[in-house]
């Protein structure tokens, strides 16, 4: 069993920036492949960003188009947490952001993409972005 704990959201303006944090429990976290999920009022969850082990100490990442050179997904294995870092936010970015792990071993982005591939779920953080 995961647990994900989220944190860093909040209320800030347009061209604003804010860092969200996924901390992660397990003493194999390295090899987790980690997403960032969002979802807007009335809207399905969608995709965001994803760090994907891809052995050793190697990862692939990618995003979604529409936050593609603004969002950036990193992590700090020592600390067990995953970042998703975001400027220039647009009220449009105002959702529910989520992080997601999966334990199991795929490596592709179009898995990173969807929901379905990810066993463990935080509780989501609130992010709201002010015109």
């Amino acid at each position: 069993q995961v647990q994900l704990q989220e944190s860093g959201g909040g209320l800030v303006q347009t061209g604003g920036s804010l860092r969200l944090s996924c901390a992660a429990s397990g003493s194999t976290f390295s090899t987790y492949n980690m997403g960032w999920f969002r979802q807007a009022p009335g809207k399905e969850r969608e995709f965001v960003a994803v760090i994907i082990w891809t052995g050793g100490s190697t990862y692939q990442l990618d995003s979604a188009d529409s936050v593609k050179g603004r969002f950036t997904v990193s992590r700090d294995n020592f600390k067990n947490t995953v970042y998703l870092q975001m400027n220039s936010l647009k009220p449009e970015d105002t959702a529910v952001y989520y992080c997601a792990a999966a334990l199991s071993r795929w490596r592709s982005i179009i898995s990173g993409k969807s929901e379905a591939n990810y066993a463990y779920w935080g509780q989501g953080t609130q992010v709201t972005v002010s015109s």
